[in-house]
């Protein structure tokens, strides 16, 4: 029985609402200085993921065609629509006192929602949990994500907590499939895989600290192709 999504779900949860009640009860130096700390956690397990590439222009080629897919469908547009609807309807039963515009509202929040549903730690834990019944890798993603949500709610309001949903599913759907897809993979396609997760990781370090605002929900379907173009890269060009 796979216990470690509930678990970070169930974190995500009560980390925002907490956050969100707090609001500007939280110290301004904490709520401001905190997810910068967060943004560069987000790049350093980047940087981690990426080395572990082993071809690397079968990731560029898989980064680049997976943002043009993201944005000739507009995935980041879609998902900052979402957000907006998602936190009318929250806000209009838990209100928040948060002050942002919807601009910045939906800049924010997607990026945090690349953060949490997107990670490394969170596709891999999923993964490994359906292939082995061992959730410590989720536990430790649920840790960081009840303080992570806890921060960022303060800012976001409730709609936060929302992210629990999508991250759910996600991981569900990751360790239902883990079985079937593992089994087909190789070492190096794992590695291209990770390397491809650690650019967007990256790109979502460089967002959340304000640095550049990459359009990382759009290059969300490079996690798709890149491990069929890792295949055909090792085969025929490699």
């Amino acid at each position: 029985m796979l216990i470690g999504p509930y678990f970070n779900g169930s974190a995500v949860v009560v980390g925002g609402c907490a956050g969100a009640f707090l609001g500007t009860r939280l110290s301004e130096r904490l709520r401001l200085a905190l997810p910068q700390t967060f943004g560069l956690a987000s790049m350093g397990l980047g940087i981690t993921l990426i080395i572990k590439v082993k071809f690397m222009p079968a990731v560029v080629l898989a980064l680049i065609l997976g943002a043009a897919i993201g944005e000739i469908i507009y995935l980041e547009k879609f998902i900052g629509k979402l957000a907006g609807s998602t936190r009318g309807v929250i806000d209009r039963y838990l209100p928040s006192n948060s002050g942002l515009g919807q601009a910045e509202f939906t800049e924010r929040f997607v990026a945090i929602l690349v953060l949490f549903c997107a990670s490394g730690t969170g596709i891999f834990g999923a993964m490994h949990e359906g292939m082995t019944g061992d959730p410590s890798i989720l536990y430790i993603k649920t840790i960081l994500d009840l303080f992570t949500s806890a921060i960022f709610a303060t800012a976001l309001g409730y709609a936060v907590a929302s992210i629990a949903i999508p991250q759910l599913v996600i991981q569900l759907l990751l360790a239902a499939l883990a079985a079937m897809i593992l089994p087909m993979t190789t070492p190096d396609m794992m590695a291209d895989f990770s390397a491809v997760g650690g650019l967007i990781m990256l790109a979502t370090g460089f967002r959340i600290c304000g640095v550049k605002a990459f359009p990382v929900a759009n290059m969300i379907p490079a996690l798709v192709i890149v491990m069929p173009i890792s295949h055909l890269w090792a085969h025929f060009v490699h």
